[in-house]
């Protein structure tokens, strides 16, 4: 572990939790058991330009419901743990599957359950709004809140590390998303 900039300019992968980093936290229960939340168009931008930029993103949430897998499908985010009560275990399989070193992996959580993951990999990350503890553990917080563009924050930080952030003006639309696929 060096000087932060340096590493994330090794960055291969980012994981995120959802539910007060991808969002504010806030989430309304619907009556079919699913889940309505609110999130920031600017990290979403982030994220689906990350993917098409050849970045690897990977989603470990307690979160559930089909509006949330809806929402990452959308953005091309393949890697996804869903309604994961062990995150630990599924960091691992994910690292594992894509054959990634821990020290170039971003993990951006908030909150206690979120502390295992952010220990194991070497850049871990926060909203400014996360818990004291993960707050602590972090290598970096944010400016912004969680669902008020800390991801696209950490996403554009790295991209422009690596020199790969805004290098087209074409943007990413559902149809880049799908001709890239």
């Amino acid at each position: 572990m060096g000087n932060f900039k340096e590493d994330i300019a090794r960055c291969k992968a980012f994981v995120f939790d959802v539910d007060g980093v991808m969002t504010d936290g806030g989430i309304i229960p619907t009556a079919d058991g699913d889940f309505i939340r609110r999130y920031n168009a600017k990290d979403g931008y982030a994220l689906a330009y990350a993917i098409k930029m050849g970045y690897k993103v990977c989603i470990i949430t307690g979160g559930r419901g089909r509006t949330l897998e809806n929402r990452l499908r959308m953005l091309g985010i393949r890697h996804f743990y869903i309604d994961c009560m062990d995150k630990i275990t599924a960091l691992r399989e994910y690292l594992a599957n894509e054959g990634l070193d821990p020290q170039s992996v971003i993990y951006m959580g908030d909150d206690i359950p979120d502390l295992e993951c952010m220990r194991e990999v070497g850049i871990p990350v926060c909203p400014s709004d996360a818990a004291a503890e993960v707050i602590e553990a972090s290598r970096y917080v944010s400016e912004f809140r969680g669902g008020e563009g800390a991801v696209r924050d950490i996403v554009e930080q790295v991209l422009r590390a690596h020199g790969d952030w805004a290098r087209d003006s074409q943007g990413v639309t559902p149809s880049s998303l799908a001709a890239s696929r």
